[in-house]
């Protein structure tokens, strides 16, 4: 299981007075003029260091909700703060930037098949011109924190579901950022392999990364006994401290 190795050391982060890392008002999404928005006026605010899970059916604005954030697409209308950078007047130049203090993992682990084990966690330094040297410092620590020091050569193929979502999570944190996305995370992985990788996903969260996490997994949710924010028809319709699971498929 994952090392001790991990932890937030992050820069200082600009938030707003109530200690919120993220906030919507009344953010709407529309994709087109005449169909009902994928997002209506969600209010939510999330502070530093919570672990969130989002539920909801298919087309509740789960998945708009994760791509506003990341910034792949822009609200129609409200306000987006993260980290105490308003999203609707981040410049396209400075959306890079941006994004190093955020991880995302997906159900599809989107690993570079032709790469191996360390190449792959390597990549995502590489791309923010991180030097080599601390390249070879931090890849090494952050697979020793979600068990796959002894991996590091092996290319994907040769991993189980389990080991290969490992990876992209090691690759989601080795920049060190102050959330993580995590989208149906494991959703295609085992009931036993799923419970590994919640209790790696909580450990993380326990060293300071806030992690929202969309889920269709009812035991998760029940048995965490985190906050829980249920998604209907683009609006937000509970909002529980140390919730369950409450809409139906």
């Amino acid at each position: 299981m994952a090392g001790d190795s991990y932890s937030n050391e992050k820069k200082k982060l600009r938030l707003n007075p109530n200690g919120d890392i993220i906030t919507l008002e009344n953010v709407s999404k529309a994709y087109s003029t005449n169909g009902a928005p994928a997002l209506n006026g969600v209010d939510l605010r999330i502070k530093k260091g919570e672990f969130v899970f989002i539920i909801g059916d298919s087309g509740s604005g789960k998945s708009t909700m994760i791509k506003l954030l990341l910034k792949e697409l822009t609200a129609t209308d409200g306000k987006i703060m993260v980290m105490g950078q308003d999203l609707n007047k981040i410049r396209h130049r400075k959306i890079p930037k941006y994004r190093r203090n955020l991880g995302i993992v997906f159900q599809d682990f989107r690993l570079l098949k032709d790469r191996n084990v360390y190449e792959n966690v390597a990549f995502a330094q590489r791309i923010i011109q991180v030097p080599n040297k601390d390249i070879k410092r931090n890849v090494p620590s952050i697979l020793a924190t979600v068990g796959l020091a002894g991996k590091y050569k092996a290319r994907p193929r040769q991993l189980s579901g389990g080991e290969q979502q490992r990876v992209a999570i090691a690759r989601a944190l080795v920049n060190r950022p102050a959330i993580l996305l995590a989208d149906e995370p494991t959703g295609n992985l085992d009931p036993d392999t799923t419970w590994e990788i919640m209790k790696l996903l909580e450990q993380i969260n326990e060293n300071g990364t806030t992690i929202l996490m969309v889920t269709h997994n009812r035991e998760i949710v029940d048995t965490m006994k985190k906050r829980v924010v249920t998604m209907k028809k683009g609006v937000i319709v509970s909002d529980e401290e140390r919730g369950g699971y409450v809409y139906e498929d």
